[in-house]
């Protein structure tokens, strides 16, 4: 809030960038695909320490599903990720067997890769392609890796390239956040897109509804629990695009129940402050994506031929104002922080309530 601060964490950055030598059009080979051919997994029943060694003690994130930990091939020794996630009950292990499903369909250098999958008890473990460069907003708030326009429009080409794939395969994906967005290395542009669990096969002929996802990246369609369909992977990443190049979420309210009603009247501007060095294509590409009307909406093709996402290279030459996003997403990040350890904190402590007053088995734990 207090400007002086706010230039100097500029001024700081903007050193940072003249260090900063490297070219996106000279050094930023393209994606690369798994270090491994792609492969239709199947759920096998042998325990995964035959195979993997599962090194739990290295966490590399974790969600609603569980934990990633990382994990090594124990025959060839190549680095691989881990993701065990809890299958307690049908349900669970229902949503675990779609996102094999789901992944077993898609073969695409900007879309992580499965490599094994197994059942233990109460548990399903994917074995998953490695990648080290961490969640692309984590990447980006790094004071070393300053972020300018023509980054941004690097890492939403290539966010498109995999959803126009996925679509094309007629997937949705429906959880397009940015910590399903992964860097590969933590100093290319290159991403893989993660995270299948929400994830469902588009039939033009059935009307899909669905009933969850984080608030402040749910499109108008899923907050009024209407037909989903190509158009909601759009908003979301008409979301992502807004944040990258703000560093401000467009629709996040004080509460859930005020950012739900603020995706429902698409209730969001471009603050003129966090804008400021922001060009116009980059506006009408943002302005394109955030429309309530489904059909009004570009498609990931339409937005790969849109002028912002080309001529990249010759845009990189003459483009080095660095983007107000990188210190406005650093107190984002942060209260997201916040908000993830109150509510562990919060769970916590409902549970040794209720584990106190004896009531665990009324709710049939």
């Amino acid at each position: 809030s207090d400007p002086r601060l706010f230039r100097e964490e500029l001024s700081v950055m903007s050193k940072a960038f003249n260090a900063y030598k490297c070219s996106l059009s000279e050094n930023d080979v393209p994606p690369q695909p798994a270090p491994f051919p792609h492969r239709c997994v199947s759920l096998r029943p042998s325990p995964p320490c035959d195979f993997f060694s599962i090194h739990t003690k290295e966490v590399l994130g974790g969600g609603r599903f569980g934990k990633v930990h990382k994990c090594t091939d124990t025959k060839t020794g190549l680095r691989l990720a881990a993701k065990i996630i809890s299958a307690r009950n049908v349900k669970e292990r229902e949503m675990a067997l779609n996102e094999i499903q789901t992944m077993n369909q898609l073969s695409h250098s900007n879309i992580l890769q499965l490599y094994d999958a197994f059942e233990a008890k109460n548990q399903v473990v994917l074995i998953l392609e490695y990648v080290e460069g961490g969640e692309l907003f984590e990447r980006i708030v790094d004071e070393s890796c300053p972020l300018t326009e023509v980054d941004a429009m690097v890492f939403v080409r290539q966010i498109c390239e995999g959803v126009q794939y996925m679509h094309q395969m007629y997937v949705l994906h429906l959880d397009l956040k940015p910590e399903n967005i992964l860097c590969v290395n933590r100093s290319g542009h290159q991403i893989k897109i993660i995270d299948f669990g929400l994830a469902r096969r588009y039939k033009p002929r059935e009307k899909l509804r669905v009933s969850f996802g984080t608030p402040e990246f749910l499109a108008p369609e899923v907050v009024n629990f209407d037909f989903v369909s190509f158009p909601t992977d759009m908003w979301t990443l008409g979301v992502v695009t807004y944040m990258l190049l703000s560093g401000l979420s467009p629709f996040l309210g004080d509460d859930d129940s005020q950012t739900l009603n603020n995706v429902l009247t698409v209730n969001w501007y471009f603050d003129e402050d966090a804008f400021e060095h922001v060009s116009a294509e980059a506006k009408d590409f943002v302005s394109n994506l955030l429309i309530r009307e489904r059909s009004g909406r570009l498609s990931a093709t339409q937005c790969l031929k849109h002028p912002w996402l080309n001529n990249i290279s010759e845009k990189a030459k003459c483009s080095n104002i660095i983007l107000k996003s990188q210190v406005l997403l650093k107190k984002y990040m942060a209260r997201r922080l916040w908000k993830k350890n109150y509510i562990a904190i919060a769970a916590a402590n409902r549970f040794k309530k209720i584990s106190s007053s004896g009531s665990l088995t009324s709710m049939g734990v």
